[in-house]
């Protein structure tokens, strides 16, 4: 008896950032869409269990932090506690619950079909959907065949494990120290990169004793180190001792606690903590679906190699996310998304990650976007450079969170915004501006000559602009 095989125009395999935003878009362009998800709710990592359920821990220190001390403002309170129990409980039911179910309606409301298991490709045009969890092995029982006109390879990533750090209940990656059942006294994060030093922040203010163990020089090696400067010493106020060039060996599970041992300068050291989470990096999902059953050429390191529209080896076959090149950002898949499903229907559509912001939501917070000055240097391109301080902006100094500042690179010549860089109170938010700056090429004095309503925390943009012309007011 022949298999029954459905046909299908466009499917999509992942519900993250990338998923869920292809589908969309794919959709309001008139292509029939099929998402396949192998979790049982959409929203992939970033949703689930990564950026945004973290962004409320760190809500949840902040105010712990607040409720605990504001005798800066005459606020005298009693003594603050938290319950951690219900803490996570607004977590998990009031946010990240709330923001799944948000992207179900969406799919639903632009009539997309969500399949629940697990996609393995057969070849360039077939695949086969089977039950998600655990089977038997050699079973190839069961399951649903597509074949398909287009398909958008979505799968994200998954984090690191490295040797000596098996993860358990003792060692842990970030979706574990995002899910932990209560506030740990000792906490030992292996990694200082975004997720690492992000929730050493939240954690310290909820009340643990943090330590970072970082190889390389500094944390957040991906920001210039004037920025980082300030951070390192905000999270060291807080308590957390950071240790760079710090080389994990090993890990120990004691039962109601583990061992850590690392090495600096060749020395071994072993401290004892509650747990021990590593956030050293993430693998692109590019394994363990048939991959090598198509035709879809990877780089050596794993990643799917696509054009600039997001298209693969195959003509039918798109990629996007944290399986391509460049930074692991839900954003940039936002970005992705929409180019490969305009691509699919034949849209003009082209990836230009000029304009790409890089934001981590330490205290205070860090962003950027376009060229650093070493980025610049780098290129042989003259600059000249504008930086306001937050501490001369009214709006930050009546927040009493005034550390940080604003600092545009602008081509010497032509005055024309290469990039630019914050630190300090809403520089996630404050990063947008510059995004359209350096995407539409404005130069400096397009933004000086933007009126921003006082007093703001988007002032120190124009502020920093007018000393790129030549025309300081503040400062």
């Amino acid at each position: 008896m022949a298999e029954n095989v459905i046909e299908k125009e466009t499917v999509i395999i992942g519900s993250g950032p990338g998923g869920y935003v292809a589908a969309i878009r794919a959709s309001e362009l008139g292509q029939d869409v099929t998402v396949i998800e192998k979790e049982d709710t959409v929203g992939g990592v970033c949703l689930n269990v990564g950026c945004v359920p973290s962004k409320a821990l760190i809500t949840a220190g902040h105010r712990l932090q607040q409720a605990k001390d504001s005798t800066t403002y005459g606020i005298t309170t009693s003594d603050a506690k938290i319950d951690f129990t219900k803490t996570q409980a607004w977590k998990d039911e009031k946010v990240v619950a709330r923001m799944t179910s948000g992207v179900q309606m969406l799919l639903k409301k632009h009539h997309v079909e969500i399949i629940h298991g697990e996609a393995y490709l057969d070849s360039d045009t077939q695949l086969r959907v089977m039950p998600s969890g655990p089977r038997q092995f050699m079973d190839n029982g069961g399951g649903q065949t597509i074949k398909f006109k287009n398909l958008i390879l979505a799968t994200g990533s998954r984090p690191i494990e490295i040797r000596g750090f098996k993860f358990n209940d003792r060692v842990i990656d970030s979706t574990g120290g995002l899910n932990l059942k209560e506030v740990p006294k000792e906490f030992v994060i292996i990694g200082g990169g975004y997720v690492g030093t992000e929730l050493a922040g939240a954690y310290a203010d909820l009340g643990s004793h943090v330590t970072i163990l970082e190889g390389s020089p500094n944390i957040i090696p991906n920001f210039e180190k004037d920025i980082v400067s300030i951070v390192k010493k905000k999270l060291e106020k807080k308590g957390v001792t950071i240790i760079t060039n710090a080389m994990a060996k090993k890990s120990e599970n004691k039962g109601d606690s583990v061992e850590v041992t690392y090495e600096l300068d060749g020395k071994p050291t072993t401290i004892t903590a509650d747990y021990c989470m590593v956030t050293v990096g993430r693998r692109p999902n590019t394994d363990n679906f048939g991959l090598e059953m198509t035709n879809v050429k990877l780089s050596d390191r794993g990643l799917v190699e696509v054009d600039q529209q997001g298209k693969t080896s195959v003509d039918n076959i798109y990629a996007i996310g944290d399986i391509t090149a460049g930074p692991a950002l839900a954003h940039k898949a936002f970005f992705e998304a929409k180019t490969a499903a305009g691509a699919i229907s034949g849209k003009n559509t082209a990836n230009d990650y000029l304009g790409v912001p890089a934001v981590c939501f330490t205290d205070p917070e860090l962003a950027s976007v376009g060229l650093t000055e070493k980025d610049a240097k780098d290129k042989n391109i003259d600059v000249k450079v504008g930086k306001f301080p937050f501490a001369g902006n009214a709006r930050a100094v009546s927040l009493d969170d005034a550390e940080g500042f604003v600092k545009l690179i602008a081509n010497k010549e032509t005055g024309t915004l290469l990039g630019g860089q914050i630190v300090g109170p809403g520089a996630s938010d404050l990063i947008s501006e510059l995004s359209v700056a350096v995407n539409c090429q404005l130069n400096a004095e397009d933004i000086a000559l933007t009126i921003h309503p006082h007093p703001t925390l988007g002032e120190p943009i124009q502020e920093a602009a007018d000393i790129l012309i030549g025309y300081p007011t503040h400062i």
